[in-house]
């Protein structure tokens, strides 16, 4: 017995050392070794997540390493393409059936066919403003930006998370201000900007639906901010699900404000009379940079002269019957009987 036992250990030692030797001469014969992602990898939370649970087991051959430049941008792409289409559908389709007043597709600006027409605009325009956003998405996975993974890593801690959550907004608000101001340029505007201008009564689907140029240049605020300031990573990704969940609820078409904040914050109401009046109005989240800008024009729609006003009494003047009537006040996409709107 003592014998076999003695056998058996020389064995499993044998066994043992060409495991090893296999290992060291065809390593990637084997299959890989999966690693739960940590708060210490340099990789992008989402890039990183993706990896552990679909990519590296299912999708790459074990050959591509997690961190090959390669394989981190095809999965940026096809992350921040699919990610991109979920959010604005989902959200998109949340805001247009439970807080879109649909009441408004009554209105005479409102085009033909719009919602449709919104929808695959942005779904075209996505792919393309995916690939300059991916090479700045792939700088901050290389390490380059000053994404950090843990809150002990800000110098002031929580308190530290919350005015980088704040100088986010305000950094971004006063970015987009000019550079939106800059599209409505006339020697900028009709290349860049006016197809966002044909939604004068905008959905929640117009909210996306910019030319890639556009589109891009607008977000480009969020992504340069983490180039520059501190910023938790968590935090940036919550932050740019908010961004695109305000983008569309400034889209909605549900004008109310608190009284306290209409002054301050730049809601539907405000943006609405942007694509309607085209010169005001150009902020993102506040009335802050309109007001020093001499931009701010305070929302029809809060006076009493808004789309659903025009609505109403175009109705009592029974001249919103039906689809006809609706249809005999537009000419290719331009309301006739004086409605107020100005033309680019």
């Amino acid at each position: 017995m003592a014998f076999i036992r003695v056998r058996i250990e020389r064995t499993l030692i044998h066994m043992q050392l060409v495991l090893v030797q296999l290992n060291s001469a065809h390593p990637s014969s084997l299959v890989p070794e999966y690693k739960q992602p940590t708060q210490d990898s340099t990789m992008d939370l989402v890039l990183n997540v993706a990896d552990y649970y679909i990519l590296t087991p299912y999708v790459y051959p074990a050959s591509w390493p997690e961190d090959g430049a390669l394989r981190q941008i095809i999965s940026l792409l096809v992350l921040t393409n699919l990610g991109a289409a979920v959010l604005y559908l989902g959200l998109g389709a949340i805001s247009y059936y439970f807080i879109f007043d649909h009441n408004l597709m009554k209105h005479p600006h409102f085009l033909e066919n719009q919602v449709q027409r919104e929808i695959k605009y942005a779904m075209t325009s996505l792919p393309w403003i995916s690939i300059p956003t991916v090479a700045l998405f792939f700088a901050e996975v290389r390490g380059y930006s000053k994404l950090y993974d843990n809150v002990s890593e800000s110098p002031l801690g929580w308190t530290g998370i919350f005015l980088s959550m704040i100088s986010f907004l305000f950094f971004t608000d006063m970015c987009i201000y000019w550079i939106h101001r800059f599209l409505h340029h006339k020697l900028i505007y009709k290349l860049f900007h006016k197809p966002h201008h044909l939604w004068k009564i905008p959905t929640p689907f117009a909210s996306h639906a910019f030319h890639p140029v556009d589109g891009f240049m607008q977000g480009l605020p969020y992504h340069i901010y983490p180039f520059l300031f501190p910023l938790h990573k968590v935090l940036y990704l919550a932050l740019y699900i908010f961004v695109n969940i305000w983008t569309i609820s400034i889209h909605d078409g549900d004008y109310r404000v608190p009284s306290t904040l209409i002054s301050v914050v730049n809601g539907s109401a405000h943006h609405t009379d942007h694509h309607l009046f085209f010169d005001y109005n150009y902020g993102q989240y506040f009335t802050l940079w309109d007001r020093l800008g001499g931009s701010y024009r305070h929302p029809s729609a809060l006076m009493g002269k808004g789309p659903h006003d025009l609505i109403r009494k175009l109705q009592a003047e029974g001249k919103l019957g039906d689809d006809r009537a609706k249809a005999e006040g537009q000419l290719n996409g331009h309301a006739k009987r004086g409605v107020t709107c100005k033309e680019e």
